[in-house]
Protein backbone atom coordinates (compact mmCIF):
# COMPACT_ATOMS: atom_id res chain seq x y z
CA UNK A 1 0.00 0.00 0.00
CA UNK A 2 1.54 3.36 -0.98
CA UNK A 3 2.32 5.96 1.65
CA UNK A 4 -0.73 8.13 2.21
CA UNK A 5 -0.69 11.87 1.64
CA UNK A 6 -0.73 13.66 5.04
CA UNK A 7 -3.77 15.72 4.03
CA UNK A 8 -5.56 12.50 3.05
CA UNK A 9 -4.68 10.97 6.43
CA UNK A 10 -6.16 13.95 8.26
CA UNK A 11 -9.31 14.07 6.14
CA UNK A 12 -9.93 10.32 6.29
CA UNK A 13 -9.25 10.21 10.03
CA UNK A 14 -11.74 13.03 10.61
CA UNK A 15 -14.34 11.17 8.51
CA UNK A 16 -13.75 7.98 10.52
CA UNK A 17 -14.11 9.92 13.75
CA UNK A 18 -17.34 11.48 12.51
CA UNK A 19 -18.70 8.02 11.72
CA UNK A 20 -17.96 6.99 15.33
CA UNK A 21 -19.28 10.18 16.97
CA UNK A 22 -21.20 9.42 20.12
CA UNK A 23 -19.95 5.83 20.33
CA UNK A 24 -18.83 5.02 23.83
CA UNK A 25 -15.35 3.49 23.92
CA UNK A 26 -14.72 4.49 20.31
CA UNK A 27 -10.92 4.36 20.43
CA UNK A 28 -10.47 0.74 19.35
CA UNK A 29 -13.07 0.89 16.55
CA UNK A 30 -11.55 4.17 15.31
CA UNK A 31 -8.03 2.73 15.32
CA UNK A 32 -9.26 -0.40 13.53
CA UNK A 33 -10.98 1.72 10.87
CA UNK A 34 -7.91 3.92 10.40
CA UNK A 35 -5.71 0.87 10.03
CA UNK A 36 -8.18 -0.74 7.61
CA UNK A 37 -8.04 2.42 5.50
CA UNK A 38 -4.26 2.97 5.50
CA UNK A 39 -2.81 -0.46 6.33
CA UNK A 40 -1.38 1.00 9.53
CA UNK A 41 -2.08 3.78 12.02
CA UNK A 42 -0.19 6.78 10.63
CA UNK A 43 1.50 9.04 13.19
CA UNK A 44 -0.34 12.02 11.69
CA UNK A 45 -3.66 10.47 12.75
CA UNK A 46 -2.75 10.22 16.44
CA UNK A 47 -3.22 13.87 17.48
CA UNK A 48 -6.49 14.08 15.54
CA UNK A 49 -7.83 10.95 17.23
CA UNK A 50 -6.61 12.09 20.64
CA UNK A 51 -8.18 15.51 20.33
CA UNK A 52 -11.52 14.18 19.12
CA UNK A 53 -11.75 11.60 21.90
CA UNK A 54 -10.50 13.84 24.70
CA UNK A 55 -7.34 11.83 25.21
CA UNK A 56 -3.65 12.62 25.11
CA UNK A 57 -1.55 11.57 22.14
CA UNK A 58 0.44 9.39 24.56
CA UNK A 59 -2.72 7.53 25.63
CA UNK A 60 -3.64 6.80 22.01
CA UNK A 61 -0.08 5.76 21.19
CA UNK A 62 -0.08 3.52 24.27
CA UNK A 63 -3.06 1.61 22.89
CA UNK A 64 -1.50 1.36 19.42
CA UNK A 65 1.80 0.08 20.79
CA UNK A 66 0.16 -2.31 23.27
CA UNK A 67 -2.13 -4.13 20.84
CA UNK A 68 -0.01 -6.29 18.54
CA UNK A 69 -2.55 -6.12 15.71
CA UNK A 70 -2.03 -2.38 15.25
CA UNK A 71 0.83 -1.30 13.02
CA UNK A 72 2.78 1.94 13.06
CA UNK A 73 4.15 1.26 9.58
CA UNK A 74 2.57 -0.58 6.65
CA UNK A 75 2.99 -4.35 6.51
CA UNK A 76 4.36 -6.25 3.57
CA UNK A 77 2.11 -7.47 0.79
CA UNK A 78 2.00 -10.84 2.56
CA UNK A 79 1.79 -11.13 6.36
CA UNK A 80 3.14 -14.40 7.70
CA UNK A 81 2.55 -15.20 11.37
CA UNK A 82 4.34 -18.22 12.82
CA UNK A 83 2.99 -19.89 15.94
CA UNK A 84 5.42 -19.74 18.85
CA UNK A 85 3.32 -21.69 21.37
CA UNK A 86 4.81 -24.68 23.14
CA UNK A 87 2.93 -27.29 21.11
CA UNK A 88 4.34 -25.95 17.85
CA UNK A 89 7.80 -25.58 19.35
CA UNK A 90 7.68 -29.23 20.40
CA UNK A 91 7.27 -30.36 16.79
CA UNK A 92 9.90 -28.20 15.10
CA UNK A 93 8.58 -24.67 15.47
CA UNK A 94 11.90 -23.19 16.59
CA UNK A 95 13.74 -24.70 13.62
CA UNK A 96 11.03 -23.34 11.33
CA UNK A 97 11.38 -19.88 12.90
CA UNK A 98 15.13 -19.94 12.31
CA UNK A 99 14.63 -21.11 8.73
CA UNK A 100 12.04 -18.38 8.07
CA UNK A 101 14.27 -15.63 9.42
CA UNK A 102 17.28 -16.87 7.47
CA UNK A 103 15.29 -17.32 4.26
CA UNK A 104 13.70 -13.87 4.49
CA UNK A 105 16.68 -12.08 6.03
CA UNK A 106 14.49 -10.42 8.66
CA UNK A 107 13.49 -10.83 12.30
CA UNK A 108 10.18 -10.71 14.13
CA UNK A 109 8.05 -7.71 13.23
CA UNK A 110 10.16 -6.81 10.24
CA UNK A 111 9.35 -6.60 6.55
CA UNK A 112 11.60 -7.70 3.70
CA UNK A 113 13.38 -4.88 1.87
CA UNK A 114 11.18 -5.39 -1.20
CA UNK A 115 8.02 -5.03 0.92
CA UNK A 116 6.88 -8.54 0.03
CA UNK A 117 6.65 -10.27 3.44
CA UNK A 118 6.19 -9.21 7.05
CA UNK A 119 7.09 -11.86 9.65
CA UNK A 120 5.23 -11.81 12.94
CA UNK A 121 4.97 -14.11 15.95
CA UNK A 122 1.61 -15.38 17.17
CA UNK A 123 1.07 -17.31 20.37
CA UNK A 124 -1.33 -20.12 19.47
CA UNK A 125 -3.51 -20.55 16.45
CA UNK A 126 -5.44 -23.45 17.93
CA UNK A 127 -3.81 -25.98 15.60
CA UNK A 128 -1.86 -27.69 18.35
CA UNK A 129 -2.23 -31.13 16.79
CA UNK A 130 -1.07 -29.84 13.40
CA UNK A 131 2.06 -27.88 14.31
CA UNK A 132 4.12 -26.12 13.42
CA UNK A 133 1.36 -23.78 12.32
CA UNK A 134 1.19 -20.41 10.60
CA UNK A 135 -1.31 -17.80 9.57
CA UNK A 136 -0.65 -16.49 6.06
CA UNK A 137 -2.77 -13.48 5.13
CA UNK A 138 -5.48 -14.76 7.44
CA UNK A 139 -5.38 -18.37 6.22
CA UNK A 140 -4.18 -21.07 8.63
CA UNK A 141 -1.53 -23.54 7.51
CA UNK A 142 -0.67 -26.62 9.57
CA UNK A 143 2.26 -29.04 9.58
CA UNK A 144 4.44 -26.38 8.02
CA UNK A 145 7.88 -27.58 6.93
CA UNK A 146 10.83 -25.56 5.70
CA UNK A 147 10.09 -26.66 2.12
CA UNK A 148 6.41 -25.70 2.45
CA UNK A 149 7.46 -22.36 3.94
CA UNK A 150 9.71 -21.71 0.95
CA UNK A 151 6.83 -22.46 -1.40
CA UNK A 152 4.55 -20.06 0.52
CA UNK A 153 6.94 -17.14 0.29
CA UNK A 154 7.79 -17.86 -3.34
CA UNK A 155 4.12 -17.84 -4.36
Amino acid sequence: MPVADPDDVLAETRAILAAHAGVEGALLPVLQAVQARFGHVPAAALPVIAGALGMSRAEVMGVVSFHHDFREVPAGRKVLRLCRAEACQAVGGRALEAHAMARLGIGWGETTADGAVTLEPVYCLGLCACGPAALVDGEVVGRLTAAAFDRLVSA
